[in-house]
């Protein structure tokens, strides 16, 4: 038997991982209203960092638990093009989720910086070098404005589709569905 929504576990780990990336972008992008060198402005790096960190983590076990589970399908079923497109926008956002938290590891670990995570300093993985550090954080900017594209196509194709197209591609991953699906396998 087909289920009609994504169990529990996918609907909480979906929300929970946009709560993470609001959080990262808005610490990181209000930063900027503190001095430098002040504490408030360190708790801010701090907490994105974390916050990336995190997604880093979870992203894995987002990836487990779709491997494990069967996607609900989407009635009416789209056209072949968009399923494609769904399927190229959630690989580049997966790719997305562990490449941009990697890069800002390493742009700390190639600074010579502690790289916090939660109170918690972890071990860098490369050595210090200024040059790498350089080039590093500028590919880590880059993405993280590939990233507000990535989200926003994600987000408004599934106001699209639920708004134009009337089909049930955004309720199938809405908390208050995965309630009643939180037993069976989605």
């Amino acid at each position: 038997m087909k289920h009609e929504t994504y169990n529990r576990w996918s609907i909480g780990l979906h929300w929970l991982m946009l709560l993470l990336f609001v959080l990262a972008y808005a610490s990181i992008e209000l930063r900027g209203i503190f001095e430098k060198g002040t504490a408030q402005r360190e708790l801010m790096k701090s907490a994105h960092f974390s916050m990336g960190l995190a997604i880093l983590a979870l992203v894995w076990v987002r990836m487990i638990a779709r491997m494990l589970t069967t996607t609900p399908p989407i009635v009416p079923a789209p056209p072949a093009w968009q399923r494609w497109a769904a399927t190229a926008v959630h690989l580049l956002l997966y790719v997305f989720m562990i490449a941009q938290p990697l890069l800002g590891w390493l742009v700390l670990s190639a600074a010579g910086k502690p790289v916090p995570f939660f109170g918690l300093a972890l071990p860098p993985l490369v050595a210090t070098d200024t040059t790498l550090a350089g080039t590093l954080k500028e590919l880590h900017e880059t993405l993280g404005s590939v990233g507000y594209w990535l989200i926003g196509i994600h987000a408004l194709a599934a106001l699209l589709h639920h708004y134009v197209m009337k089909d049930n591609t955004l309720r199938r991953m809405m908390p208050s569905a995965g309630r009643h699906a939180g037993a069976h396998r989605a």
